[in-house]
């Protein structure tokens, strides 16, 4: 997992309320062996009509939107099932950053893990950033996580409300695993008497 502390890139507005995780990622793709191939599916009954054919009407369809690294959402974004399929398929596509008025707290924990960034921002302020991704030709932002902040050099400015441990985690690419290597030492004294103790008590 890469640390996060700064990002700036091309802005996607999905300004949809309550987007749950079957609709991030459909039921029928989580067959997939590992974390990679996601991405394809992505919001797979939005763009797509049948036969696979895109949607023009949907907005990562929209080429102005290529390559977009950061989605601004609707509150209670990732709500629905604990897939964490549903985040491997957004970092898969491409995005670092999700900007939303809420989450749903378990979709954000496994963002955190895959070192995605769920930003809160208020109503208003997603709102905005909403109307600039629509307005403005290749409009991009930057989050700034060691700063707190988000802001375009347009004259937005906000501050970014943020769960301070996941932020950490972010700042210093920390999963689970690289969480508990911090305590390798530890671990290795333990393991040790552990396994004296369990040589006596055989004897």
């Amino acid at each position: 997992m890469k640390p996060l502390r700064t990002h700036t890139g091309i802005a996607a507005p999905l300004d949809r309320p309550n987007v749950d995780t079957d609709q991030i990622i459909p039921k029928q793709f989580l067959k997939l062996i590992g974390r990679t191939g996601y991405g394809k599916f992505l919001f797979y009954d939005w763009r797509y009509k049948s036969e696979d054919q895109p949607d023009p009407a949907f907005v990562l369809n929209d080429p102005r939107y290529k390559g977009a690294s950061i989605l601004i959402a609707g509150r209670n974004f990732g709500c629905g099932s604990s897939r964490e399929h549903a985040v491997w398929a957004l970092c898969d596509y491409g995005f670092r950053v999700i900007v939303a008025p809420s989450f749903a707290d378990i979709f954000s924990s496994n963002a955190v893990k895959n070192g995605l960034a769920t930003v809160v921002l208020t109503e208003a302020e997603t709102a905005e950033l909403t109307r600039r991704a629509r307005e403005v030709k290749d409009y991009q932002f930057t989050i700034d996580l060691e700063k707190k902040q988000v802001t375009d050099t347009l004259g937005f400015s906000a501050a970014i409300t943020m769960d301070e441990f996941r932020r950490q985690c972010l700042l210093e690419g920390l999963d689970d695993i690289k969480r508990t290597l911090q305590q390798e030492a530890q671990i290795a004294a333990y393991e040790g008497k552990r396994k004296s103790w369990m040589e006596f008590a055989g004897n």
